[in-house]
């Protein structure tokens, strides 16, 4: 179920929302995002769609289109995000360690609570590091995230909200995982003042990399095969 949050026009909603779909290529996004009655959406919303359809995520990043809601807005697109890594235990499925998704909302009337026609809404979870979760300025940390990575992808915006949640779980019995995990939260959504949402979604996706604790684009960390073994000058 999705519903409002906030004088922001932030949207919540639970994890269920529906993210099991067949991964496919984001080049089909300009063909997306008609109404429920099946219609052409407007020039400005294909253009959006078009610029979305131009983004090509980091290699730890895999993206999937999914079904939007129906009920927020006229037209609304939706994309998927998640980072795994292998499983220590050697099996053969990767262990997803953050995932996201990307909504745009678009009214060509406007909306009042957005200050706008076009609504980006963000979601997403990620494990992190146990001590974080005392961390009384991670919040903040995690927040700048999102403030920093919108300014530097020139992602032009206004009544940008949300929230960051952090949670401790300890498992028990024969519930698998690990015994003890922390998890961040993030749900924000900010309104594009114009077409470029390539920029929006990059944004997005930088705070997901950041979430995971990926290295900076272009920077791979050492492993043990690169320690030992490996060739030197």
């Amino acid at each position: 179920m999705i519903d409002g949050c906030g004088a922001s026009g932030a949207v919540c909603w639970s994890a269920a929302y529906p993210a099991n779909v067949e991964p496919t290529s984001l080049a089909s996004a300009g063909n997306r995002g008609r109404d429920a009655s099946g219609d052409e959406p407007p020039a400005e919303f294909r253009a959006a769609l078009d610029a979305l359809a131009t983004v090509r995520a980091r290699p730890e990043i895999v993206l999937e289109q999914i079904p939007a809601p129906q009920r927020l807005a006229p037209f609304a697109h939706a994309v998927a995000a998640r980072v795994s890594e292998p499983d220590p235990d050697g099996a053969d499925d990767d262990l997803e360690i953050a995932s996201a998704r990307f909504i745009v909302l678009y009214d060509p009337a406007g909306h009042e609570a957005w200050k706008g026609t076009t609504r980006c809404v963000g979601y997403l979870s990620a494990a992190t590091d146990e001590e974080l979760v005392d961390d009384t300025m991670f919040s903040e940390v995690a927040w700048s995230w999102l403030t920093d990575a919108l300014t530097e992808a020139g992602a032009q915006h206004h009544a940008v909200g949300g929230t960051v949640t952090r949670t401790a779980s300890t498992r028990f019995g024969d519930l698998a995982g690990p015994e003890h995990s922390v998890d961040v939260e993030m749900r924000a959504s900010w309104t594009a003042e114009d077409t470029a949402l390539d920029r929006h979604l990059q944004a997005w996706l930088d705070v997901l990399g950041n979430a995971a604790g990926l290295p900076p684009p272009g920077v791979r960390l050492l492993g043990p095969s690169d320690r030992t073994g490996g060739e030197t000058l």
